[in-house]
This record gives structure tokens, sequence and C-alpha cells, in this order.
């Protein structure tokens, strides 16, 4: 095989078992890949001579005959997820340095199928953003190219202001542009409010954020503890049942978690959506609504429906309130749990002359400027004056948006189709430098799917006029995720797979 990167994770595991090819050959070629593609930014830091360690273990097992589910396949680390003794740094000043001494439980069963880790992904910092900008490593440049650009000009910007070459998403961008970039076969990501989806629409892959509670949240560093949730980016809907299954399953280390068996995802994959009844949104078409966006969505709808499926419209009165009550909600918990990030015990430490001013130096100069925005919002929302007037409110929108979702199932819908994002990829510092709230509203279709603790999958789905990727979204009953990965499946198979970009970057 002339390119190992090339191949999906399906065709990898597939190929390693008839030995077509070695676990450290595959993983040797995306090393090398990412070598090329240093200056994209997904990568905060490689552990090569882990990676080939583990490639070499790999090589044994499948020898023996007792390789594991995910057996030599390299793949990305979102740099939320601790993993021991390896740079975990949720992209933030304020945790420089640190290495954990324990492994998040997503990782650790991601290890024990036999995955291989290549190292850990940008991000925005702490999982706060929509299109990777506010690392402290810097933004992440997606691997598409703007309409009208040539590669020279990509490289020109690569090597200098990224502005203008497009953003990936957020939170999980560096995710996202690995896999699109093939620089491994598929990645952890998470997903507070659309922070897998939205950077999955973006590259032309595919995300699933699970239900609250079908991965376990231990050793992930915490943004918003009742929204947070892991779930794989890969380069289709089959290579993300594969990842979801190993992420998945019950951890008493994580109260939230679900002791509830994992099912074989990918057997959904190819399974027939005949007969289900999908559900239309009409609070979901949007007053200016891009109309590329608009006629995707109807496109897809008309994909199932040849399929077999049966299209209804729905109604979830709430929805208009989900982005605000999400924008108080989130930041609240935000305020709470990064409360510990003090200076005292690891991470930055910036000397006062008492704890109270060595507390005010270390944050001031360890958290970004949106960062500190959200933790104002949020310990605002909570102070003795306010927590009823806000945070109160927020949670009883959430409660009538849940129940909004209770009632449609309850009437017979199966899933629900809604666009994933309200535009294509936008071009780096295009927008919320001056306006935050103009970046807010990239996660208008998402922060429902989080409100209610749903699972959500977007699939690419086409190109815009100007060629970039565009995805739809597909919204499931809690712990139904086989239903999403079979219509997922039948979306990417409507719309064909596109190539993925040419690598212009290397």
């Amino acid at each position: 095989m002339n390119d190992l990167t090339a191949l999906t994770l399906a065709e990898a595991r597939d190929g390693l078992r008839a030995r077509r090819f070695s676990a450290r050959e595959i993983t040797q070629a995306h090393l090398q890949a990412i070598e090329r593609a240093h200056a994209l930014n997904a990568y905060v830091v490689t552990t090569p001579e882990r990676a080939l360690e583990m490639a070499d273990k790999s090589d044994e097992k499948l020898a023996a005959g007792t390789a594991g589910p995910l057996e030599g396949l390299p793949i990305g680390v979102k740099d939320l997820y601790a993993t021991k003794g390896v740079h975990t740094q949720a992209c933030s000043r304020i945790l420089a340095g640190f290495k954990p001494t324990y492994e998040s439980s997503v990782t650790a069963n991601l290890w024990r199928d036999g995955a291989v880790m290549l190292g850990k992904l940008n991000m925005d910092e702490f999982a706060m953003g929509s299109s990777n900008e506010t690392s402290c490593y810097g933004p992440v440049a997606s691997p598409w190219l703007p309409a009208n650009w040539s590669a020279a000009q990509g490289r020109a910007a690569l090597a200098g202001d990224k502005r203008g070459l497009l953003t990936p998403g957020g939170s999980s961008g560096g995710s996202a542009a690995a896999v699109a970039a093939r620089l491994c076969l598929a990645a952890t990501a998470t997903d507070t409010g659309g922070s897998i989806r939205q950077p999955a629409a973006f590259t032309g892959t595919a995300g699933v954020k699970p239900t609250y509670g079908r991965c376990s949240r231990y050793g992930m560093v915490a943004f918003a503890s009742s929204l947070d949730q892991a779930g794989p980016l890969a380069r289709n809907v089959r290579d993300c049942a594969i990842m979801l299954r190993s992420m998945a399953g019950y951890d008493s280390k994580d109260s939230t978690c679900v002791d509830r068996p994992v099912p074989d995802y990918e057997a959904a994959i190819g399974a027939s959506v005949k007969g289900l009844t999908i559900g239309i949104p009409r609070e979901y078409r949007l007053e200016g609504m891009n109309p590329e966006i608009e006629a995707l969505w109807r496109r897809g709808a008309d994909w199932l429906r040849a399929a077999g499926a049966k299209i209804v419209d729905v109604s979830l009165p709430n929805t208009r309130h989900a982005l605000p009550a999400y924008y108080i909600v989130a930041p609240a918990e935000a305020s709470s749990n990064l409360a510990r990030y003090d200076g005292v015990r690891y991470g930055l430490r910036e000397p006062g002359d008492d704890i109270v001013e060595l507390y005010e130096n270390t944050r001031a100069k360890g958290f970004g400027a949106e960062v500190r925005r959200r933790l104002m919002i949020g310990t605002y929302v909570l102070s003795a004056g306010y927590y009823d007037a806000y945070y109160v409110r927020a949670q009883k929108i959430r409660t009538l948006i849940k129940r909004d979702f209770e009632r449609a199932f309850a009437d017979g819908v199966d899933a629900i189709l809604t666009p994933a994002t309200p535009s294509p990829a936008f071009g780096i510092g295009e927008k919320g430098s001056a306006d935050p709230v103009e970046m807010y509203l990239n996660d208008v279709f998402t922060v429902t799917v989080n409100m209610a603790g749903l699972p959500g999958l977007v699939a690419a789905a086409g190109k815009s006029a100007e060629g970039l990727p565009l995805g739809l979204q597909l919204i499931g009953k809690p712990f139904d995720e086989e239903t999403l990965f079979s219509l997922g499946h039948a979306i990417e198979e409507a719309a064909g797979r596109a190539p993925f970009p040419e690598a212009w970057w290397a």
C-alpha cells in the first residue's frame, strides 16, 4: 500500500489483521505525516518513542492472534484527556508543565484495546471556543483552503500570519484537522456545546457526541461537568462507531457514568432505515438562514425519505432559549471547576506578597481572555442576588428543552435531522474579536443536545458553492446511538464520500 495514512480506521484494522502491513509501518507513516504538517499546528506534542513501542507490542499481539479491537491503530488524543506521564495542558498557560500521574478512563480503554498514541492535539483553552483560536499554542489551520487560494498562498500564510486560512472549528479543532489532514486515523474529542460536531462539519469528517453518561469523564479536564462528554472524530461514521465502542463503558470513578452494556455500534452500519420516523424541527429554521445550509437540510431529508424513512415536522418550542441558557449554565460550572487552578500545587505560579495576590497573579496570567470572560460571567450568575434570576432560571429552561425532545420521541419520532452549523468554515480571525456573541452563535444548532443530554452525530453531507465541507446533524433518543449510526451512514452513502483535501501544507 503506497499511502497508509489514506486508509480509514476500518481499512487499517482489516489490513493489519491480514498482515498487509505492520503496526510499526502505519505508525511511522503517520509520524512522518505529522512532521510534514507541523505548520497546521494540529499537535501540541508528539510521542514518537511511545508510539513505536506501542506499535511493536501490537505487532506481537497481531502475530500471536491476541489482538484487541483497535490493535495497532494510531490515533491522536485531545489535550483535554489526562495521559499518564505525558503533557496534559488543556492548551492553557495555567497548566504549563503538567504531566499527570494517572490516565483518563477513556484513553485507558483505548490503550487496553490496542490503539497507539501519536500525541496530544491542539484545542481551544479549556475547551472554551468554537474556532481553536483561544489555545495558548495559537490557532490550528484547517487543511481545507479558502476558495480561490492556491497551495502557495496557503503555505505562505502557514509560515506567517494564519489569518485568512480557515478554522477547523472548536474546541476540538486539532482533532478535526488531524483527521482531515490524515495525521491520525481517528481522534478523541469532547463536546460541551458542539465541540465535536461543529469541527466535524467544518472539516468534512464525522463526529459523535454520545448520550451524557455513556463515556466516563474521569481524567478529562472539566469545563462544565453536566454538559461535557467524550466522543470520537474520524474519517466516516463507521470509524466513529468503531472508536466509540472502545471509548464507552461504565466507570465507577465517574458518578455520572451509566452502567449499561455497550453495543457493537459497527453492526448498525448499513442497517436499513426503512420505517424510521425522522423529525424536522420547525424552530431550527432561523431568520436569515444561509440558503446553502437550508438546501442541504432539505436534501438530507430527501435522502432519508428515499431510503424508506418517514419525514415529519416536529416542534421544539424552547429551542430559542437554548443558547442564552447554555451560556449561563456552562460558565457557571466552569467558574466552579476552574477555581482549583491557583498556582499552589501544580502548573503556572506567579509570585505575590500574600496568598491572595499569588492567586490573582497566577490566574490573571494563566488564563486567556476567553476563559477569563466566561469565569467572570459564571461567577456573576452564581453570586448572591443573581443566582435565582440567572442560574436557577437557566436550569428550569434546560428542563423545558429536555421535555420538548421527550415529547417528540414519545410521539413516535426515532431521530431528529437538523443542520450542524449555520455556515461553512470561516476564516481565522474573522469572528469574535469585537463581539464574542458572534462566535457563540456557531453553537446555535448544537447546544440543545448537550442541554438535554442526548446523543448527536454529524456526518459529511456535501460542499458549499466554494467547495467547503458541510455537515448534517442527527439527534437521537438517550442511549440510542445505534440508530444515529444507521442514519448517518445512510446520509454518507447518499452524499458520496468526497476526497479529503490535497496535502498543500506538506
